[in-house]
């Protein structure tokens, strides 16, 4: 049996809001696994919200790049040891020009990207060379490189550098990359992802082993309710489908107005650039989170 610290307890309430006795309860249960805990909690109805257990880091920022054609970008996450140098224009900058690197390069892994070519040097060389210049250590703790045949890309920064994400779009006509009324749209829905951090952008996207693990929780809450079997089952597909409005970004509400959907804003610019706008998916970083 592992020995359930106090630590653990304080983790554990602050990632669920759950009380302090439940929450000791739960983890002697799981012996002293935090996430079997969670689990626990969440069947026995208690858990408020879930939190992602952040784990302390340096400092640094996520910096994303969009080519001119939108086409093509990536993003990407620079870490330092101080807020303030993380804050720089100068760090900041060497940030979205490594993201850049990785839009035209696409190298397999972080030793792939510091042997690509970054002006009249490498990035290993750059590297060292802004290590030197700031006086903080610094490396590169991620990327992802995103790009449409047929769309176009879109990305938002938010918290200073904290938080980042792209979304792809898909579409028909090069023309709607242009417009207005697609850009405004693009803007908001990469916004949205920040915001709200949706598990996929699209339902058939949510992976099957999340939905099966989602659903096993809820049939375990509904067996609480001593209900003949098919009412569970029934309980238990209402709560998926909330789980779905709630963490797929297509059935999400509009952050800036609740009575419409993503999907509905999708549909509704669609109609305006004549053409067929789909969402068709994201990269979401969030400093720090593996």
């Amino acid at each position: 049996m592992a020995q359930i610290t106090a630590a653990m307890v304080k983790q554990l309430r602050e990632m669920t809001d759950s009380p302090m006795m439940e929450c000791k309860k739960a983890l002697v249960e799981a012996d002293g696994d935090i996430e079997k805990a969670v689990d626990v909690l969440r069947k026995m109805g208690v858990a408020k919200a879930v939190k992602r257990a952040g784990r302390d880091t340096n400092e640094g920022t996520v910096a994303t790049y969009i080519s001119e054609d939108g086409k093509l970008g990536a993003i990407l996450e620079l870490t330092c040891e101080t807020d303030f140098v993380g804050t720089n224009p100068k760090f900041t900058g060497f940030a979205a020009d490594l993201a850049k690197v990785v839009a035209e390069n696409d190298p397999a892994d972080v030793e792939a990207l510091k042997a690509c070519k970054m002006g009249d040097a490498t990035v290993a060389d750059e590297l060292t060379e802004m290590i030197h210049v700031i006086g903080e250590n610094m490396k590169v703790a991620r990327f992802k490189r995103v790009s449409v045949e047929s769309g176009a890309l879109a990305s938002y920064i938010h918290l200073g550098g904290k938080l980042g994400d792209i979304v792809s779009f898909g579409f028909a006509n090069d023309a709607t990359a242009t417009a207005d009324e697609f850009k405004n749209f693009a803007h908001d829905v990469a916004m949205q992802v920040a915001a709200s951090a949706p598990v996929a952008a699209r339902r058939e996207d949510v992976p099957a082993d999340v939905v099966a693990h989602e659903k096993a929780i809820y049939m375990a809450q509904a067996a609480e309710s001593g209900k003949p079997e098919f009412i569970q089952e029934k309980m238990a597909v209402g709560k998926l489908e909330k789980f779905y409005k709630e963490c797929v970004l297509t059935e999400q509400e509009f952050i800036k107005d609740s009575s419409t959907t993503i999907a509905e804003l999708a549909k509704g610019v669609s109609k305006a650039v004549s053409d067929d706008v789909q969402i068709l998916g994201f990269e979401r970083f969030a400093f720090g989170e593996e």
